[in-house]
C-alpha cells in the first residue's frame, strides 16, 4: 500500500453513502483555525481556487490509516457546554495561542458521535478524526482543544471511552438567559425536528416555543450535571468569564503567565462576531423574559442549574 499524504488536509464532512461512510477533505495548508466555528474556517478554505478545483474523498478507514502513519497531537481538553454561555469566548481566547489547535464544534465529530456505526469502528474513526485535526501543520503546535456541540453532552460517555485521561469542562449559565438567547435566535437544537435524535428529545408534546426551549435547556443542564457527577467534569459558570482565564481556567488549561496575557486580546470583542465589541447582556435578557418563559424555566431548568452551582461550590 502506498503511503498516504494528507499534509495540510483536514476532514470537513463525514457521511454515509449507500451504507458506506465517506470522508470529504479540504486543504488548509498551514492556516490556523482562528474562526469562531470550524464551519467558518471551512467556508473560508473552500473559497481558495485550489479547493474549488480539487476535491478529495476517501473511505472512513483512511482516518485510521492516516493516524497510524502520522499520529497527531492527542486532545488536551474537551469543552462541553449548555450553549450560549461563553464556550466560544473560551475557544477564541485559546485560539490566540500559537501552540494551541482549537477546533470548535466540527460537524464530522458530531456525525460520528451520533452515527449508528458499531462501537469499535466508531471509536477508531473518532480517534482517527481527532488525530487528523491534531496534525502539526505549522510545526509549533503542542495542544489540541476540542469544543463540542451543546447536544453532544449526550454522547460524552462514548467520547470519554476513547480519551479516558483527557480533562474536560462543562460550561453553563443561568437557564433563563440561555432560553432568552434561543428565543431571540434559536440554535438548531432548539428548533423542533431540525436536529434529529439526541439527548434533548423527551418524546412529549409541547405547547409553544417557551415550553419547548425551557425543557431542552433543562435537559442540557441535567445531562451536564449527571456526567459531571459521574466523570469529574470541571464546572464553570458563565459569570466567571473572562476573569477565570487568569485563575481556575488558566490552571485547567495550564497556561503560562505570558499566555494568560495573550488570551485576553479578544476578551473585549464579541466571540461569535469579532468585529463587534462585547456588551454584557445578562440583566437585559432576564428583563426581556416573559412571565410564561420564567415559569417554564423555573419548572424545567432551575433545579439542575442550582444543583450544578452546588456541585461547583463543593
Amino acid at each position: 500500500m502506498e503511503p498516504l499524504n494528507f499534509d495540510g488536509w483536514l476532514p470537513i464532512r463525514i457521511w454515509p453513502v449507500a451504507g458506506q461512510w465517506q470522508v470529504d477533505w479540504c486543504w488548509f495548508g498551514d492556516t490556523p483555525l482562528h474562526q469562531p466555528f470550524f464551519r467558518d474556517a471551512v467556508e473560508d478554505a473552500l473559497r481558495l481556487p485550489f479547493n474549488q478545483a480539487f476535491r478529495r474523498q476517501t473511505p472512513l478507514a483512511a482516518l485510521t490509516a492516516w493516524q497510524a502513519q502520522s499520529p497527531g497531537i492527542a486532545p488536551s481538553a474537551f469543552v462541553l457546554h449548555a450553549s450560549r454561555c461563553g464556550s466560544t469566548l473560551i475557544s477564541q481566547m485559546l485560539a490566540q495561542l500559537d501552540d494551541h489547535i482549537v477546533v470548535s464544534e466540527p460537524p464530522p465529530l458530531d456525525a460520528l458521535l451520533r452515527s449508528d456505526l458499531p462501537d469499535a469502528e466508531r471509536q477508531a474513526a473518532i480517534a482517527g478524526l481527532l488525530s487528523a485535526y491534531g496534525q502539526r501543520r505549522r510545526g509549533v503546535e503542542k495542544h489540541l482543544v476540542i469544543k463540542l456541540d451543546a447536544w453532544n453532552i449526550g454522547e460524552w460517555p462514548l467520547l470519554q471511552a476513547c480519551f479516558a485521561d483527557t480533562p474536560w469542562l462543562f460550561l453553563y449559565r443561568d437557564p433563563l438567559e440561555i432560553a432568552v438567547s434561543h428565543l431571540r435566535r434559536p440554535g438548531m437544537h432548539m428548533v423542533p425536528g431540525m436536529l434529529g435524535d439526541c439527548v434533548l428529545e423527551d418524546g412529549l408534546p409541547f405547547e409553544g416555543r417557551e415550553d419547548f426551549i425551557a425543557r431542552r435547556v433543562g435537559r442540557l443542564l441535567e445531562a451536564g450535571l449527571v456526567h459531571c457527577r459521574d466523570a469529574a467534569g470541571f464546572l464553570v459558570n458563565y459569570s466567571e468569564l473572562p476573569a477565570a482565564m487568569t485563575g481556575r481556567l488558566a490552571r485547567f488549561f495550564r497556561l503560562s503567565d505570558e499566555q494568560q496575557q495573550r488570551v485576553f486580546a479578544v476578551a473585549t470583542r464579541h466571540a461569535k462576531q469579532p468585529s463587534r465589541a462585547f456588551i454584557a447582556d445578562g440583566e437585559e435578557k432576564r428583563r426581556e423574559a416573559s412571565a410564561l418563559l420564567q415559569a417554564r424555566v423555573q419548572t424545567c431548568a432551575r433545579a439542575p442549574y442550582e444543583a450544578l452551582e452546588k456541585l461547583r461550590g463543593a
